[in-house]
């Protein structure tokens, strides 16, 4: 990696959350247009370089070809009560592409009061979260072993969708938080104490227990 590019990572760091946080406070056509050139010229360049420097560690970890997506800026609000024309963040992501029905992913995101990275899938499909209330009950043990891991890394959970324990897992199972999910996502925040790629790198390798738990629970 050269030192041009790793200067633009650091844009991420340096620009981003100052070019959000004014945008989180003028939403508006008139300030983007007036601004525009700060994501066109130096945001989204470096975004679609980290993008494709990662992709190419994280397609030799999970031995599976990778694709990368960076979201719009622009928001659809056809049906949106928020009429805000844009996101007040930066987000990207890595698919793998394993082969199974669903698939998980990596994500970094950038906004006015946070710079995080993380894994799993954001909405289970209907066999998915079949399979993973099965696995949790059957392998609870090797299951609790992995989540729980990630907790002790400093990894956070997205809180459960569900309030009760569905049927027909007991209430006072010892996976009932994660039985409770209709979803599965850990992150944890980023401080930009070492080059930016490495950085995903290493907290996508912490996280890859994750991710390859929910490939096989796809392929169940």
């Amino acid at each position: 990696m050269g030192t041009t590019i790793a200067s633009d990572y650091e844009r991420l760091f340096s620009d981003a959350q100052p070019f959000y946080k004014q945008l989180a406070v003028n939403n508006t056509k008139d300030w983007w247009t007036q601004n525009r050139a700060s994501y066109d010229d130096r945001l989204k360049p470096a975004a679609l370089a980290l993008l494709d420097d990662v992709a190419r560690p994280l397609s030799k970890l999970t031995d599976a070809p990778i694709k990368t997506k960076l979201f719009r800026p622009h928001r659809d609000i056809r049906f949106s009560k928020d009429k805000t024309p844009y996101k007040p963040h930066l987000h990207m992501m890595w698919q793998i592409e394993s082969g199974v029905p669903q698939n998980p992913v990596y994500f970094f995101g950038v906004g006015p009061d946070y710079v995080t990275a993380g894994a799993g899938m954001m909405s289970f499909e209907k066999t998915t979260i079949t399979n993973w209330r099965t696995m949790l009950d059957l392998d609870t043990d090797r299951m609790l072993g992995i989540l729980t891991g990630l907790k002790t890394a400093g990894f956070a959970f997205r809180e459960p969708a569900l309030k009760r324990v569905p049927p027909p897992y007991d209430k006072d199972h010892a996976a009932a938080s994660f039985l409770r999910m209709k979803a599965v996502v850990a992150s944890r925040p980023v401080t930009p104490d070492t080059p930016l790629n490495q950085i995903l790198t290493d907290t996508f390798t912490n996280l890859w227990p994750l991710n390859n738990l929910l490939i096989s629970i796809a392929e169940a």
